[in-house]
């Protein structure tokens, strides 16, 4: 083979080549980006039009099913859904997996453009849902944290507002400049607002609409540039100078001049600086504090960002008020850090561990280094690729890697140990090398290809797993083929080498060169430091080593009787094997299924829900009952506060408003997932004692936003819609498999409706539209102008009702028509009441839809949707009325799918490797049966180690796939070449597989151990390396037992032809297996 050659005879160009991988491999680590998981993204686009004063049912008919038919007929969408609730509405649209979203985007504002829509709605914005556009970080201002929390005043109301000021005029621009940071949003505490309160009866006595005045302050509060102006050689900026710069200066303002007499706003309301009505409150341990959240620009490092962000942080302490202190509350870039640092350990005590077997069997410090070099150099090349495929530095990228580390010697084994034959055959040490890395070249590369096949089929799966796993597949397909390129280039060339560095084997009278002599020194230095480690490991691990020959040479002895005994009762072998496959699929139904295993990130959230049209002082005061629950268990470190809205982005449809909020609930550094589900059980047990409030638990959703469970009830009557919704939910709140049940279906919102007598005003001469706007005007505001203070805008809003103190008779009192002489009030021309409307309504492919969600208390995924279908089905459902389980449930049933699908085109393409391999469809077909046996040792695992079935495991399974055939390969490509000599069937198997028992054991071990580490599931973010380690470890080491005694048992019983191949045409696999 070419490539040997070049490996053997130019050596200084191998070890350039590999300096280079090296330098380059690191460098490329250097600027890899550093993320939690991979960049997903979802299929989803989110249309959100707002139309102020709409209720939902005319936010339904007015936007909401405008927007549906407009959207739903765009190419590619799979689901259409929505939300009509007061103000706004959310139309979804939930695209097919692999959708290219910048074109869909697109189409869908093209539609949207030639849409006709109401003139007061809003025009419509598009949202995308991205797990990377959350928050890296928060923090919170607030003074004297560890205080107890004082009752409202005043005082602490200025408190408040200067916090405010403080955190938007200098935290916020101070903390924007670092690079890498996108935006800080700030939320709580009170900010400012110019307001102005007109009154009623004097506008009305004077003439004078609320339009009027909003629009005479607008036109006294302005700046305009007036051009230039040249006078001889001198040019001036012509300006007018006119803004508002103070309050009196506001309330100074002439806003009319009937009969010649100048009215001041002064004389017809109140000019105050206030603070606007309040979204949010933010609380951390109960203190009123200021939030800032920190959002980092698409491409940025996750972990660089919240450095430099903390590093500010440090810095400004000083500058800070006094008795404040800036807290860092949540910091994404912790659990990332640690997560990641967990797969790297894993990987290099994997690594160290094959590494340690090697040693075991060879008991050459030597040739155990030699193979050792495999790891770190296929490692780091794989890094260059990665940079080269844009992928970053992730959990699963990382834990690709870390699967990997086991396989990496393989190839490296199987030439190295070809080679040491070579010698012993009586060849030079040059020529050894050359010949030995020659005749496995084609296997070792063939025997690769079937472990990369099988990640070939991952570009079809779809849904969340796809994005998921496509880094992880990537990164171990990059490390096996750089493991197999260092197995054919630098291994010969290290082996080539000789005991020592000499070069007597090259050709006579070509004295080496300088450079040569350098490298060669350099390895000869090697040799040395190689030598004394060796012999202080093998003082160190002699006994290990002594204890671990004693159990292979007893394994040794035993064997060839043992597979003579099997192959004399082949079928009560295979009997065997087939009670352990039944044995393990009947064990199947108890492992459960999931979706992907929860990261315990040590913090949860609890999400409140109080009944609609519940002021936000009552949701604060709801969510510091919560806080008490909390604050006294133990384990909890710190709790942080949002009522109403705070800093959401979201574009997915979710509750939000003054009647909802959440505590967030961080544990003490350290804290296991146990104990999360104790401090989440006790805060169950003290909610339950508090009425009126809806609760959820969640953890931080890393990999879907749906909730584990959700039922939609569907139809078009509200009223059979809600009851059958009901009485639903009162069934899962029944079972203690179900846990924080709660309904779309809510108490409506109180509503002040008012109802136009048409007749009655246009016999007044009113028209009904003009009223309405009216009353908006003078209940919802105006917000005039802008008043500049300190390069700070605050919004100056003209009213006549402080609707924070304002009484239906009060609305009933508005003057309608100001400009009139006989002023007429809203009550002569409407009815008012108060009413109850429904709070929102949702829709799925535009029929009506309510939707009951629920986590789980125990037990796994497939269980709870089984129990749901037995409730479903004894629950009376009108004709007219349909229901279905949707949420991660539904994500799971298209993932499995899609993995079943996946792993039996990876079995596929393991079978078409090895049938050009061997140009034979029978010995690919004997070897696949060794994938059966897997299943036995991957299914026993996990039901050992109470693992549920999820894609995590799908992916291991896959991975087995094309790892345990290679057992089977170097098992069956031997009694091929023994009969091609010319041995008996019998004899050739039983020799083989004493052959062969070595190099099998040797790769099974050192893939099992490397991936010992993962298994354990230590460190953060073991709960999704976990699983797929110990499917991999328990299939492999399962399938190698039986695999040393079903496959010789099955290929003695199919394969019947006689040999009468020479030696010479029968494959040239040899070695260990990869």
């Amino acid at each position: 083979m070419k490539l040997v050659e070049v490996a053997t005879e130019r050596r200084v160009t191998i070890v350039m080549f590999t300096f280079a991988v090296i330098l380059f491999g690191f460098v490329s680590l250097a600027r890899l980006k550093v993320n939690l998981l991979p960049d997903l993204s979802y299929p989803t686009i989110t249309v959100r039009t707002e139309l102020t004063g709409a209720a939902p049912l005319e936010i339904e008919n007015l936007l909401t099913k405008p927007i549906e038919e407009a959207v739903g007929v765009i190419k590619n969408v799979r689901q259409v859904r929505s939300v009509s609730r007061s103000d706004q509405s959310d139309v979804t649209l939930e695209f097919l997996w692999g959708t290219d979203m910048d074109i869909a985007g697109v189409e869908v504002r093209e539609k949207l453009d030639i849409l006709e829509l109401p003139r007061e709605a809003s025009r419509p914005m598009l949202l995308r849902f991205d797990p990377s556009s959350e928050p890296i970080q928060r923090l919170a201002l607030v003074y004297d944290p560890e205080a107890a929390a004082p009752p409202a005043s005043e005082k602490s109301l200025l408190q408040l507002r200067a916090l405010r000021r403080f955190a938007e005029d200098q935290l916020k621009n101070d903390l924007e400049a670092i690079e890498g940071t996108a935006a800080i949003k700030v939320s709580g505490g009170f900010e400012d607002e110019i307001q102005i309160l007109v009154d009623e009866d004097k506008l009305a006595q004077l003439g004078i609409s609320i339009a009027t005045v909003a629009g005479r302050i607008r036109a006294e509060n302005v700046n305009l540039s007036g051009g230039r102006l040249e006078e001889g050689a001198q040019r001036y900026l012509v300006r007018t100078i006119n803004e508002f710069e103070s309050v009196d200066q506001i309330a100074n303002s002439i806003i009319a001049t009937p009969g010649d007499r100048p009215v001041y706003l002064r004389d017809v309301a109140t000019v105050t600086r206030g603070y606007k009505e309040r979204e949010a409150v933010t609380r951390i341990n109960g203190r009123e504090s200021v939030e800032l959240a920190v959002y980092k620009e698409g491409d940025a490092n996750t972990v660089q960002v919240a450095r430099r962000i903390s590093a500010r942080v440090d810095s400004v302490d000083e500058q800070l008020p006094p008795g404040t202190e800036l807290k860092l509350v949540y910091d994404q870039s912790v659990f990332i850090s640690q997560a990641i640092g967990q797969v790297k350990s894993a990987a290099v005590i994997g690594g160290l561990l094959a590494i340690l077997v090697l040693y075991a069997f060879l008991r050459d410090a030597r040739a155990t280094f030699i193979i050792g070099v495999a790891i770190p150099v296929s490692v780091i090349g794989t890094f260059l690729l990665m940079y080269a495929s844009e992928i970053t530095l992730n959990i699963m990228s990382l834990g690709g890697i870390a699967l990997a580390v086991g396989l990496l010697v393989d190839n490296s084994i199987v030439v190295l140990e070809n080679i040491v034959r070579k010698k012993e055959q009586g060849l030079g040490v040059l020529e050894a090398a050359r010949t030995g890395t020659s005749e496995v070249a084609m296997a070792v590369t063939a025997a690769t290809l079937t472990t990369v096949a099988v990640f070939f089929p991952m570009v079809f799966v779809s849904g969340i797993a796809g994005q998921l796993f496509r880094d992880q597949a990537l990164t171990v397909t990059f490390a096996l083929l750089f493991s197999l390129l260092v197995a054919l280039t630098l291994i010969p060339m290290l082996a080539a080498m000789g005991g020592k560095p000499r070069f007597t084997d090259m050709e006579a009278g070509t004295p080496p060169g300088r450079f040569t002599r350098i490298t060669a020194r350099i390895i000869g230095w090697m040799a040395i430091v190689c030598r004394l480690v060796g012999r202080i490991v093998a003082v160190l691990v002699l006994p290990l080593v002594w204890a671990f020959q004693g159990l292979y040479q007893a394994l040794a002895r035993v064997y060839p009787g043992s597979l003579r005994w099997s192959l004399h009762h082949r079928w009560v072998v295979l009997l065997i094997a087939a009670a352990c496959l039944a044995g393990s699929i009947m064990l199947v139904p108890r492992l459960g299924s999931e979706l992907i295993p929860q990261l315990a990130q040590g913090e949860f959230s609890v999400k409140l829900r109080l009944p609609p049209g519940t002021p936000l002082e009552e949701t604060d005061e709801a969510a510091r009952q919560v806080y008490e629950i909390a604050r006294d268990l133990p384990g909890v470190a710190l709790t942080f506060s949002v009522a109403g809205t705070g800093n959401r982005l979201d574009a997915s449809p979710v509750d939000a408003g003054e009647n909802t909020g959440e505590l967030n609930v961080k544990l003490v550094p350290g804290a296991s997932r146990e104990q999360e589900d104790e401090v989440i059980g006790a805060m169950r047990a003290g909610l339950q004692r508090i009425a009126g409030i809806d609760y959820e638990f969640s953890r931080p959703a890393l990999f879907s936003f749906r909730t584990p469970l959700e039922i939609e009830i569907t139809g078009y009557d509200l009223e059979a819609l809600n009851g059958v919704a009901a009485a639903v939910e009162r069934q899962l709140n029944q079972s203690d498999r179900f846990a924080d049940v709660k309904s779309t279906v809510q108490e409506g919102n109180p509503e002040i409706q008012i109802l136009f007598d048409h007749e009655r005003a246009a016999r007044l001469g009113l028209v009904v539209r003009d009223v309405a706007d009216v009353v908006v005007s003078k209940v919802r505001g105006d917000v005039a102008t802008r008043y500049t203070w300190r390069d700070k805008k605050i919004d100056v809003l003209v009213r006549s009702v402080d609707t924070r103190q304002a009484s239906v008779s009060e609305i009933e009192n508005l003057i309608v028509n100001p400009e009139s002489d006989r002023p007429i009030p809203l009550k002569a021309v409407a009815d008012i009441q108060v009413a109850m409307g429904p709070a929102e309504i949702r829709r799925r492919d535009q029929a009506r839809v309510a939707v009951i969600s629920a986590n789980l208390g125990y037990g796994d995924l497939a269980a709870a949707v089984a129990e749901v279908g037995t409730i479903l089905r004894n629950t009376p459902v009108p004709a007219d009325v349909g229901a279905s389980v949707s949420g991660q449930s539904a994500e799971m049933d298209e993932s499995f799918r899609s993995m079943m699908f996946t792993l039996a085109m990876a079995v596929f393409l393991v079978y078409l490797v090895m049938a050009s391999q061997f140009e034979s469809l029978l010995h690919p077909f004997v070897i696949l049966f060794t994938i059966p046996l897997a299943l036995v040792g991957a299914i026993l695992a996990l039901y050992l180690t109470g693992t549920t079935i999820n894609v995590v495991v799908f992916i291991g399974l896959i991975m087995l796939a094309g790892i345990v055939v290679n057992n089977a390969i170097v098992l069956v490509d031997l009694i091929n070449q023994l009969r091609a000599q010319g041995a008996e069937k019998l004899q050739a198997i039983i020799e083989g597989g004493r052959a062969r028992l070595r190099p099998i054991m040797m790769t099974t071990l050192t893939t099992t151990l490397g991936l010992l580490p993962m298994a354990l599931g230590f460190g953060q973010g073991s709960e999704v390396r976990a699983p797929m380690a110990i499917t991999v470890i328990g299939g492999l080491l399962v399938s190698t037992l039986l695999t040393l005694f079903v496959i010789p048992v099955v290929y003695s019983i199919l394969d019947r032809k006689q040999w009468v191949q020479v030696a010479n045409s029968a494959p040239t696999i040899q070695g260990a297996g990869t």
